[in-house]
C-alpha cells in the first residue's frame, strides 16, 4: 500500500510539473525559472526581511543569496540593511520589480485558466475541490512541532495569543493569574516541556506538558492559530504531548477544558479521553478528562 501511495505522490509531481511549465528556464516566458519568480512574489509591494523569507520557503542561504544577486542584477530588487536594525537585510521590489511582478500575476493567471479551460463545469469544481484538498494537507505537512524554551518570543506569541483567545471565548473572560500555574519553570524540562508549532518559520500552535514522575502527567496551555484551523493540527500536538508524557515514564494524562472550547472538547473525546471527576480545582474548567497512555 505504501509503495503505491509513493508511486502516485511521484506520479502526481511529474504531472504538476510539466502541466505548469516548472522545467523551463524561461518560466512564464519571462527570462528567469520558477524560482526566481516566485521570490518576486514573496517578496510583495511592502518587502521582507531575509530571514522571513528564508524561514517562509524553506530555502538555502546560498541558493537564496544567488536568486537575490540574479533578481538584483536585473533591477529588480534592492537588498539594504533595515533602518532601525542593521543586522537585519531587507528585500524591496524596485518599480521596475513591480511592473515584473504585475505582469507575471497576469500570466499565473492565464496559466491557470488554461488548466481549467479543457474541462467542463462539473470537472472544473472536481480540480477546484481536489486542488483545495492536496493544498490542505501539503501545508498540514509543512509544519513542524519542536520544544522550545516558554521564554522565546515564539512562545511568547503563542501563549499571549492563547490568553487573549481565552479572554474573548470564556463568559466571565480570563485572568492567567486566577488559573492553575504553569510559569515558566513549569513547562523546561524535568518539570515539563512545552513544544512549538511552526509553519513557514511562524508560530501557528502551542502545547505543553508537566510531568509528575509515575503521576498523571498534565496538559496544558493547547493553542492552535484560527490561520491554519482545520489541518489536524490540534490532534498533532496532542499526539506529541502524550508521547513525551510516555517517554518522560507518565502512563496516563489529564487535563481540563472550559465548556465554550467545544472544538478541544470534540478533539478530546475523539483523541480516546474519557471525562471523570474533578481532580483540581481550576476556576474555568467545566471538563476534567483523562487517558491511559499504554491503551493507545
Amino acid at each position: 500500500m505504501e509503495t503505491t501511495a509513493v508511486a502516485t505522490v511521484r506520479r502526481f509531481n511529474r504531472v504538476v510539473t510539466q502541466r505548469v511549465g516548472a522545467l523551463n528556464d524561461d518560466y512564464l516566458a519571462r527570462p528567469r525559472p520558477l524560482g526566481a519568480s516566485r521570490l518576486l512574489y514573496e517578496i510583495g509591494g511592502d518587502g521582507v526581511d531575509i530571514r522571513t523569507l528564508r524561514a517562509r520557503l524553506g530555502l538555502d542561504s546560498g541558493y537564496l543569496s544567488r536568486l537575490l544577486r540574479a533578481l538584483e542584477a536585473e533591477r529588480l530588487v534592492t537588498v539594504d540593511h533595515d533602518i532601525d536594525d542593521h543586522r537585519v537585510r531587507v528585500v524591496r521590489l524596485t518599480k521596475t520589480g513591480l511592473a515584473e511582478r504585475a505582469e507575471l500575476d497576469r500570466r499565473s493567471n492565464e496559466l491557470a485558466q488554461t488548466l481549467l479551460d479543457p474541462l467542463d463545469h462539473a470537472q472544473r469544481a472536481q480540480l477546484v475541490e481536489a486542488m483545495t484538498t492536496v493544498e490542505r494537507l501539503l501545508t498540514a505537512g509543512l509544519v513542524e512541532i519542536v520544544t522550545e524554551h516558554p521564554t522565546s518570543d515564539a512562545a511568547r506569541y503563542c501563549l499571549r495569543s492563547y490568553f487573549t483567545e481565552l479572554d474573548t471565548r470564556f463568559d466571565a473572560g480570563f485572568d492567567p493569574d486566577r488559573s492553575i500555574r504553569a510559569a515558566a519553570e513549569d513547562l523546561v524540562e524535568p518539570a515539563g516541556l512545552l513544544v512549538i508549532a511552526r509553519l513557514g518559520g511562524q508560530p501557528v500552535g502551542c502545547g505543553a506538558v508537566r510531568f509528575h514522575g509515575v503521576k498523571p502527567a498534565e496538559i496544558k496551555r493547547m493553542w492552535v492559530s484560527p490561520s491554519v484551523r482545520g489541518l489536524a493540527l490540534g490532534r498533532r500536538i496532542l499526539l506529541e504531548l502524550e508521547r513525551r508524557a510516555a517517554a518522560a515514564g507518565a502512563t496516563t494524562v489529564r487535563l481540563e477544558t472550559n465548556q465554550r472550547l467545544t472544538e478541544a472538547i470534540r478533539l478530546y473525546r475523539r483523541s480516546g479521553y474519557r471525562e471523570v471527576p474533578a481532580f483540581n480545582n481550576e476556576v474555568y474548567a467545566h471538563h476534567w478528562f483523562e487517558k491511559t497512555l499504554n491503551s493507545q
